[in-house]
């Protein structure tokens, strides 16, 4: 049965102002925003910082006064907003003190359906709605089987942590001497060791390649005990990594056509052809979108279709590259307060953010300049800043590819920051340094 309509009238305190101002308050200064029509009748902001002094407040206050200002708010931050709104309402203005927890939350208003209708309409109406990046159809598709993928591969992951901790159990210390546990050779042991092998020697000789150098090692590692329901749980395992393998397969497939059925990741053939298997030459003026992308040290062609499923390719949704970091979260949050300003979490997409820290972790052992900027930035403040860092640099990277068809990735080499070095200002920085130490410098030119 359709519901009655309900007419609700707007309360007086709910009236839009064309002319408004507010003041975010700190201890020795405060950051003042208006709002004003100009002369084609829509509404700019202004913004600056003021004194928090009598004579600055006194002045800022006829300046508001003189402007027409229908409404100031102020945030009720400790004491320090009683200078502004004693000097506003000794000015004649119209102000109100608010709780930052009511600007921010709305805390103390009922919370019904039809309330929050009314005030995300109102927020609509007033344009302080941010939307959220909802791709097209055909890249939510993407998405959907390359998160799928993502989602596989990490359940396969747990069936070999699974597997590494049962053989812990069974005194089985393989993994101490594998590089890791999805070897061919540890595979085949662990097949043996269903199969009821029990001699270390036995299965120390299942090892292939690099592996056989480690046979006195395996020999040790592989004396445990190992038991029947140790087998069964194996068995279980290694049968579903199984299936999960052919998951993973299926969905690469899957991923590789939803990919070429969309024309925006077509290349172009010299002759300014289109289409799935276009742009694929050497000579070709535009590489398919992932080809683009991979030419990227540390991304692979997957990893650069689940980019893609991420950020979609139309870049227009992102103005600027630091709108593509800020929203794959690669970036701090910036907490600013008077004089004071700190950084904090943020969130961003968790799906990109990881794959460009897998692109970042694959460029950090590679000669070039994203290698050495890698190197560069572990050296002084770790690893862990150093991979933010160039995951930061590869999503810059990754915007302007997909911004420009015709772009391409070009390397700037290992030594980059060494041939844009000022050898003048390193110098005179060595020779200060030995100089305190107490050293007496003299250089000479040595010959070319």
């Amino acid at each position: 049965m359709a519901g009655r309509v309900q007419v609700v009238p707007d309360e007086p305190h709910e009236r839009v102002f064309g002319r408004v101002a507010a003041v975010d308050v700190a201890k020795k200064s405060g950051v003042v925003c208006t709002r004003l029509p100009d002369s084609a009748g829509r509404q700019v902001a202004r913004w600056w910082a003021v004194t928090a002094t009598v004579s600055e407040v006194s002045g800022l206050a006829a300046e508001l006064a003189g402007a027409g200002i229908e409404k100031v708010t102020l945030e009720s931050t400790s004491d320090y907003w009683r200078i502004w709104f004693y000097l506003f309402e000794a000015a004649g203005l119209d102000v109100q003190l608010v709780n930052a927890s009511q600007a921010r939350q709305l805390s103390g208003r009922p919370k019904t359906d039809l309330k929050d209708a009314m005030w995300l309409a109102r927020l609509t109406e007033m344009g302080l709605l941010r939307p959220s990046f909802v791709p097209p159809a055909g890249i939510r598709a993407l998405r959907f089987y390359t998160r799928t993928r993502t989602r596989l591969v990490q359940d396969r992951t747990r069936c070999w942590q699974r597997i590494e901790k049962l053989l812990e159990d069974a005194l089985i210390k393989v993994s101490s001497v594998a590089s890791k546990m999805t070897t061919l050779s540890v595979r085949d042991m662990l097949e043996a060791l269903i199969a009821g092998e029990r001699d270390p020697q036995v299965l120390a000789g299942l090892a292939r390649s690099r592996m056989k150098a480690k046979h006195d090692a395996l020999v040790q590692a592989l004396e445990g005990r190992f038991e029947d329901h140790h087998a069964e749980i194996v068995r279980m395992l290694l049968d579903q990594i199984d299936f999960l393998d052919r998951q993973v397969t299926r969905t690469e497939i899957l991923i590789a056509e939803q990919l070429a059925s969309l024309p925006e990741a077509w290349g172009a053939d010299p002759d300014g052809v289109t289409g799935p298997d276009a742009g694929t030459g050497q000579d070709a003026p535009a590489l398919p979108a992932a080809a683009r992308l991979d030419e990227i040290p540390g991304i692979t062609p997957g990893l650069a279709r689940s980019i893609i499923a991420e950020t979609g390719l139309d870049m227009t949704r992102f103005p600027a590259p630091d709108h593509l970091v800020s929203w794959a979260g690669l970036c701090p949050r910036t907490i600013q307060s008077g004089t004071r300003t700190r950084t904090g979490k943020k969130p961003g997409n968790t799906y990109l953010r990881g794959y460009l820290g897998q692109a970042a972790a694959g460029a950090a052992g590679t000669a070039t300049f994203l290698g050495e900027r890698h190197a560069r930035i572990a050296r002084r403040r770790g690893p862990a800043r150093a991979q933010v860092a160039v995951a930061r640099s590869i999503a810059v990277i990754i915007w302007h590819l997909l911004n420009d068809r015709d772009a391409r990735y070009h390397d700037l080499g290992p030594d980059w920051h060494q041939r844009h070095t000022d050898k003048n200002k390193k110098t005179r920085n060595y020779i200060r340094q030995l100089e305190a130490l107490g050293y007496t410098v003299t250089l000479t030119q040595t010959a070319a």
